[in-house]
């Protein structure tokens, strides 16, 4: 269905799961659990009992009618895939529009992170759109850092780009414009705006190489 439409590559960059339900689907949870590199055991820790009901009513009959419980199921199901890969392409082209891609010096290193400025209107989900235009654009394995308008303040969330190991948030905490630090460090918030200083919030998290871990 995927490919009737013409999302099946949006999908694939949209949807973790969908590659893994392929593998899943055509070779089998051992294979699977390989290619994932995780016990065949945790293959079956994964099982929804949700997934299980709704496959065995869905082979058990022929066909299946509009206003049946799974027809409906199944419905919701295909409307929120649809709606979720819609907002992902709209929120891609609105960061695409709008981020800038700062490269920040630091030490003997370059610290690349993408900033979605404030606008009017803003995105609903800005660290989404931003991460979702990394996907799009094949910046995975370059953008380390995120920041983006916080929702409930006039200032910018600071997040590190899946996770990534050589920034600890949590290093500017007592910070006087760093309202929220989380414990983990992946991200923090700040009221600053100014690019300067996010910049400096970003370098003050930074991990360097000969830190030990």
């Amino acid at each position: 269905m995927l490919q009737h439409f013409g999302l099946y590559e949006d999908a694939r960059h949209f949807c973790d799961w969908l590659e893994v339900a392929e593998w899943f689907d055509s070779r089998g949870p051992k294979k699977t659990a390989e290619w994932l590199g995780v016990p065949r055991k945790a293959i079956s820790q994964l099982n929804s009992p949700i997934d299980m009901t709704l496959l065995r009513r869905f082979a058990q009959s022929p066909s299946h009618q509009p206003g049946e419980t799974l027809y409906e199921v199944m419905r919701m199901v295909g409307d929120d895939l649809l709606a979720h890969l819609h907002m992902a392409r709209e929120r891609i082209a609105f960061a695409a529009a709008h981020v800038e891609r700062w490269s920040i010096p630091h030490a003997a290193e370059t610290i690349e992170a993408l900033f979605l400025p404030r606008t009017d209107p803003g995105s609903d989900e800005p660290s989404t759109a931003v991460a979702n235009y990394i996907r799009s654009e094949g910046l995975g394995d370059v953008i380390q850092v995120l920041v983006y308008p916080d929702r409930r303040g006039h200032g910018y969330g600071i997040g590190r780009y899946e996770d990534h190991p050589r920034f600890d948030f949590s290093r500017v905490q007592d910070e006087p414009d760093v309202h929220f630090a989380h414990k983990s460090g992946f991200m923090c918030k700040t009221t600053a705006t100014d690019p300067d200083r996010l910049r400096a919030l970003i370098a003050g998290a930074h991990i360097d190489a000969s830190t030990p871990a």
